[in-house]
């Protein structure tokens, strides 16, 4: 089933080379201090596109910031299969804080957080995270593994590492590997039967 994330993230043809553009646009306006002030035309015309190509496609510069903001930080990161959880969780939660540890990083998931008015619904960057989780867990327990859930993960591994990041507080591999631990150490042991 293709979904809407899906579709956005992986065009084909002139909306690739549209989407490449206005992505391309928001990155350097974000980066030159535009991230408050930016607007659907001036993004239009740094991309050299039409405005009603950006209006009808995102709508409003708080949906692009979000869509801009999900892509650079989940990018086509590598899956790690490393023959246990502590391993993939260790490798994978490392990719995850070097990644948006990077300054461009924090400028765009500060830019996401800021863009998102009101009482926001759920961020497409948690859904992806779910999702990564999930296939970690899921193939660790068919090898047999006392694994955690998915929510553990997120909300004692993940969500520390972009509260940090978005706050300013310290986050590297070392950080990540202690959030691994911990999540770990809250896993009842398996017994098995002979």
């Amino acid at each position: 089933m293709t979904t809407s994330r899906t579709s956005s993230r992986r065009p084909g043809g002139r909306s690739a080379r549209v989407q490449a553009a206005v992505y391309a646009a928001v990155g350097e306006l974000v980066s030159e201090g535009f991230r408050d002030t930016m607007t659907v035309p001036q993004v239009a015309e740094r991309a050299g596109v039409n405005p009603t190509s950006v209006y009808r496609r995102w709508g409003a510069v708080s949906s692009l910031l979000e869509e801009v903001a999900v892509a650079a930080l989940t990018g086509d990161e590598p899956m790690p299969d490393t023959g246990s959880i502590r391993g993939d969780l260790e490798t994978w939660s490392g990719i995850i804080v070097a990644d948006i540890t990077r300054p461009e990083r924090i400028v765009y998931l500060r830019a996401m957080v800021g863009a998102r008015e009101g009482t926001p619904g759920q961020c497409p960057c948690w859904e992806i995270r779910d999702e990564q989780a999930a296939a970690m867990i899921a193939r660790a327990a068919a090898r047999g593994e006392a694994v955690p859930t998915v929510a553990q993960v997120l909300n004692h591994v993940v969500a520390p590492l972009y509260h940090h990041v978005v706050f300013g507080l310290p986050a590297d591999e070392g950080y990540a590997h202690s959030m691994v631990a911990d999540v770990l150490a809250m896993v009842p042991s398996r017994v098995f039967a002979d």
